[in-house]
């Protein structure tokens, strides 16, 4: 078959640009497989070949409905931090803060006071701590991120340390155990057989969407991300966006909070641990770029799943921890890599 031609000035036939190409190709694509959707297919795709190697490698002790419970109830706090990174990162920042900041909301509302005051109140006075502590975190950092003109890898990596600093202080290094019968129940109770924190992680996950994806502020984040300055002169607020969505990613730090602390039943200034690199891993794997400009909530909740999945696999396969940690590597490079070629794509088209 002869190259395809588009006819120049002279009358001549010419070799059709490559850009010209990769528009017909992807005009050729069948709609259902272009933008997001071909992405997450991807993702589907790859869930689905960890869960057969589960399968194979397991037998029913992975198929069986407690392991699926297992896995998304592992996902769940995970994947309510990673909500709160999408919004971050889809505006074009970073936070490595949440993994601390998750542990001193678990601290603060598990001390000996808060304690007391929810057995004489109610049990939500320690929810209402966690989400506090959180929130004002990560103001703290949008603050100094919008307004202080910190990069915000250096604001967050100095929240990182100060706020397990500060729970290591507030706890005085001790697990800090939780005796308030209700808040136990609650956490550690279920509805319709599904254990309440995976609820927890569903309704985090649903107001994420909807927020991201069909309101003002979720256009606002992304238009940030895209181009700051063409934001601010469209009439957006910048900086005092970008103090929101800091904020945000605090409050699922402080939600995640909790929630440790109804899986665990203990505050302790080591929750939390490393988890700001799992959600980033599971933010960026889902498809949000790391530049900015494009975030997915779908994806991330896929990214979760993908990494909590592969965790179980090898864990019932007996695996070390070190085999997972590059495992775990070789995925984010990847992603990473194919966001490179989406991006080159995308511009290619574009011009």
């Amino acid at each position: 078959m002869s190259e395809p031609t588009v006819p120049t000035a002279a009358g001549l036939p010419a070799p059709e640009l490559p850009a010209e190409r990769e528009g017909a190709a992807t005009r050729a694509r069948p709609r259902a497989l272009r933008g997001a959707a071909g992405r997450n297919l991807g993702l589907v795709v790859a869930l689905v070949a960890i869960c057969v190697v589960g399968v194979v490698t397991g037998g029913e002790r992975f198929a069986s409905v407690d392991n699926l419970l297992t896995i998304l109830r592992l996902a769940s706090i995970l994947g309510v931090l990673s909500i709160g990174m999408t919004f971050v990162i889809t505006a074009g920042g970073i936070d490595l803060s949440v993994g601390s900041v998750l542990g001193l909301a678990s601290v603060w509302a598990s001390t000996l006071a808060t304690q007391a005051i929810a057995e004489d109140f109610h049990w939500i006075v320690m929810v209402a701590t966690a989400l506090l502590v959180g929130t004002g975190a990560g103001l703290v950092n949008g603050v100094l991120v919008a307004y202080g003109r910190v990069v915000p890898f250096i604001a967050t990596l100095a929240m990182m340390a100060a706020a397990r600093g500060l729970a290591e202080m507030i706890a005085n290094r001790r697990t800090q155990v939780v005796n308030v019968r209700g808040f136990l129940d609650f956490f550690r109770g279920d509805l319709i057989g599904i254990p309440m924190l995976i609820w927890i992680f569903a309704v985090v996950a649903v107001v994420g969407w909807v927020l991201l994806n069909r309101t003002t502020y979720g256009r606002r984040t992304v238009a940030v991300g895209g181009n700051a300055e063409a934001a601010r002169l469209a009439g957006i607020n910048v900086r005092r966006h970008v103090m929101s969505l800091y904020a945000l990613a605090g409050l699922t730090a402080g939600i995640g909070g909790v929630m440790m602390l109804g899986r665990t039943t203990a505050g302790s200034s080591t929750n939390g641990t490393l988890y700001e690199l799992d959600a980033i891993a599971a933010v960026v794997v889902g498809g949000t770029l790391l530049i900015g400009g494009r975030g997915t909530i779908v994806g991330t909740v896929f990214g979760v799943l993908i990494f909590t999945t592969l965790t179980n696999v090898f864990t019932q396969n007996n695996l070390s921890i070190s085999a997972q940690a590059v495992a775990k590597g070789v995925i984010i490079v990847v992603a990473v890599l194919l966001q490179q070629r989406i991006a080159e794509r995308s511009r290619a088209v574009a011009t």
